[in-house]
């Protein structure tokens, strides 16, 4: 069965990374982002080897966002994206194919022990499985 397996974060948590720090989350040294990089790049390449990768990727922070919804009137309502007190949003992504839930999970609470500095808010990791054909809602 196939698996989104998400992280979440928030704008601060992105501009933490860049040296800004803020409540949850404080600034990251190069030492700590060069720890979560090859953290997340083991994990990448186990699960690449394995073959149950089947897609990955990190994504822009929340400012660079874009919502478009229908307005009253039928027309697109296009809305930039959050600020920096908006609650979390995706941060990164992996689809897994794997053979059980528990699986799935082994892996999700290897994420979840990604390192970062002291007082980082922690997010849990979603696990949420993927409908594969339309009788299964």
């Amino acid at each position: 069965m196939k698996y989104l397996v998400m992280v979440l974060g928030t704008q601060a948590d992105y501009e933490s990374m860049r040296g800004k720090p803020s409540a949850g989350a404080p600034v990251w040294s190069e030492q700590e982002l060069q720890a979560m990089y090859a953290h997340m790049s083991a994990i990448n390449d186990d699960l690449s080897e394995s073959g149950e990768l089947v897609d990955a990727n990190g994504l822009a922070e929340p400012a660079r966002t874009r919502f478009v919804s229908a307005g009253a009137d039928g027309k697109p309502v296009i809305t930039d994206g959050p600020y920096g007190e908006t609650k979390e949003l995706l941060a990164g992504y992996w689809v897994l194919e794997c053979e059980s839930l528990d699986r799935v999970t082994e892996i999700a609470a290897r994420v979840a022990q990604c390192p970062g500095p002291e007082g980082l808010t922690d997010y849990p990791v979603v696990i949420r499985p993927i409908l594969e054909g339309a009788g299964e809602i």
